[in-house]
């Protein structure tokens, strides 16, 4: 689907659910911030947002040149140490040591739902491509599968980011298990 396309499947989307979206690298930046944007905005949704490509301080940086609030934007971030880039002093980023701790990804995201979360919350993971770099595909299915299982139970939105050019046939099979539906954006 074309990006308007994509904008217009956003709006339709009302109940939480598990979904991935596949952007081409052109899209991604402006994927995100429309996520962030229009689809959590007017959702009224807090937002965990698991980086594993970007670092969280790049990201605040973007949103912020596009004017988003984030206020109720809270970030994992499993990159910034890896990528030796200096943490960044804010009360809405945890810092994971690596993309490879996945459990600890897990943890992390349910202790900022429980501690500070009142309201519906939409968790993002950015990318499925980069996770995949870092771990084994069979154990990066397993958490896919138990991540999206808790993310059910707690009633939640589960939005998967994913580059179309840097997809294999492994993780497509991951996302269409764990996934309600897959959105590829042209």
């Amino acid at each position: 689907m074309n990006y308007d396309e994509f904008l217009i499947k956003l709006k339709s989307i009302t109940d939480p659910e598990s979904f991935s979206v596949i952007f081409n690298i052109t899209s991604f930046f402006e994927g995100i911030k429309d996520l962030l944007n229009a689809f959590t905005k007017e959702k009224n949704l807090s937002v965990i947002y698991i980086s594993s490509t970007i670092p969280s301080k790049n990201i605040i940086s973007l949103l912020e040149v596009y004017g988003l609030d984030l206020n109720n934007i809270y970030f994992v971030d499993t990159i910034s140490s890896i990528m030796m880039a200096s943490e960044y002093n804010n009360p809405n980023i945890l810092y994971v040591e690596s993309p490879t701790m996945l459990e600890t990804i897990m943890i992390k995201t349910e202790y900022i739902m429980e501690k500070y979360i009142k309201g519906d919350v939409a968790i993002i993971i950015d990318s499925i491509n980069t996770l995949a770099v870092h771990n084994d595909t069979k154990i990066l299915s397993e958490f896919f599968h138990l991540f999206a299982t808790l993310i059910r139970s707690k009633n939640a939105f589960f939005i998967i980011l994913s580059i179309r050019d840097q997809n294999t046939q492994e993780i497509k099979n991951i996302m269409s298990i764990v996934s309600d539906e897959i959105i590829e954006v042209d």
